[in-house]
């Protein structure tokens, strides 16, 4: 438990609204905490040293350490450590729901905020099947905090508690830069609740005073995002993108969103572009220079056939048209079936899965490792079931006819850990497996 005679140091980049969340938890139980100024703290340079690792060993931020000897990183477990009882909840009950709700934020709100906000700040590609599908996602975020909030003045109680601070900062972002006026109106009670809290002297004292709501949904700007891709030095895995330039489905759950990092750590390493506009640039691929000091390795491709299949292509109409009636029948009228293959995939050990967003963590990680094949290959894979009864299958192509892990060590960390069957090209249930999968829809048997 925090005292209020300890000063803390609270380490973070400006702007960060989970950091947030520790520094409104002090605010109201009168905790001291300073925030590292740059002369302390620089982020991905001073994070990333052995002196700061040793302390938080994970490299995140927000991270808090106070002259107890304290030290700890996530935002939600410094938070509560500098909250006072009420914040935290008087009784066991309460404090349990006090987590619900924090825990809520995390997996529901965090991923679809990302989704919406990132492509409008420049620091993530637009995805349009991704965004739809978060659009929907906000919606029954909204409409079920709305009914909760109907007869309730705050989450827990009848005060502000954790809860409440957790979870308008998890908004925050939605509603400086998506929820516009005709998007709040169905939600008075939301809308009531979080001007409520952000009107707070306490919050103000964090997030200031001149916070506004948002006139009109942002958009996505593929020149700032251009800019973005330029500013980087390495190219970073997204919470909602794919290494291997895939699109992974998540039935019902999605990928909690890192948040540690700051907004340039959220650059998905897809190499999918925006469709090209007359008055816009067509976005670079930097991932050939970020490489470009590695030791030079011979191609895995290099032995095989050119392919007439444009994969770049096909991936830029995925993520920007509608997938039924664009992208599909894109990729059955040019797939080259001499030279591409189709592979269906599950994962052998359903029964050591747990959590869904562990399971879609343990995606991420297969296209982390398999970057350098993005270029030659797609996939769509999805989590199928809920908590601790789950499983993974997904759908792949790609280019040459056998099994693509085996041309590469570097590429054969995860493949042993799922079963491979190649699917024929002219068999009506392959066509139809493939377009439940690019869809996101059907069951897994």
């Amino acid at each position: 438990m925090a005292s209020n005679e300890e000063n803390g140091t609270l380490y973070t980049f400006p702007g960060n609204f989970r950091a947030y969340k520790a520094q409104i938890a002090a605010q109201y139980s009168g905790a001291k905490v300073n925030v590292a100024g740059e002369n302390k703290f620089k982020m991905n340079e001073t994070n990333k040293s052995a002196e700061f690792i040793n302390k938080f060993p994970t490299g995140k931020v927000p991270a808090y350490e106070n002259d107890a000897g304290v030290k700890l990183f996530e935002a939600n477990a410094i938070a509560f450590f500098l909250s006072n009882e009420q914040l935290r909840g008087k009784t066991l009950a309460e404090q349990a729901q006090v987590l619900q709700w924090i825990n809520f934020g995390e997996s529901d709100i965090n991923p679809t905020s990302a989704t919406l906000v990132y492509p409008c700040m420049g620091i993530m590609q637009f995805n349009k099947q991704n965004n739809e599908r978060a659009k929907t996602e906000l919606t029954r975020i909204l409409q079920l905090l709305n009914n909760y909030l109907r007869t309730k003045t705050y989450l827990v109680g009848e005060r502000i508690t954790l809860a409440d601070i957790a979870v308008a900062c998890d908004l925050l972002l939605l509603f400086q830069w998506i929820i516009e006026p005709s998007l709040r109106d169905p939600y008075p009670n939301v809308t009531r609740w979080f001007v409520t809290l952000i009107n707070q002297q306490e919050f103000q004292a964090v997030i200031g005073k001149d916070f506004k709501l948002c006139e009109k949904t942002a958009q996505f700007d593929a020149k700032k995002y251009a800019e973005f891709l330029h500013s980087e030095q390495q190219p970073h895995a997204s919470a909602k993108s794919t290494p291997a330039t895939t699109d992974e489905g998540a039935k019902g759950e999605k990928k909690k969103a890192k948040e540690e990092k700051p907004a340039k750590e959220e650059k998905p390493a897809k190499e999918k572009k925006p469709a090209k506009k007359e008055e816009e640039e067509e976005i670079p691929d930097d991932t050939d220079d970020a490489y470009a000091d590695e030791p030079k390795q011979k191609d895995p491709f290099a032995e095989m056939p050119k392919s007439s299949f444009n994969m770049d292509e096909f991936k830029r109409v995925y993520s920007n048209e509608d997938t039924a009636t664009k992208a599909i029948p894109y990729f059955w009228d040019h797939i080259d079936k001499e030279n591409c293959s189709i592979w269906f995939c599950e994962y052998k050990y359903a029964e050591d899965l747990a959590q869904v967003f562990m399971t879609c963590n343990l995606i991420s990680g297969f296209y982390q490792r398999i970057e350098k094949l993005r270029k030659n290959a797609f996939a769509s894979m999805c989590v199928f079931g809920e908590n601790n009864n789950n499983t993974i299958a997904g759908i792949w192509v790609w280019r040459g006819p056998g099994l693509v892990f085996e041309l590469s060590t570097d590429w054969q960390v995860d493949y042993e850990s799922y079963t491979w069957k190649k699917l024929p090209f002219d068999d009506e249930s392959t066509k139809k497996l493939v377009n439940d999968y690019f869809l996101w829809e059907g069951e897994h048997n």
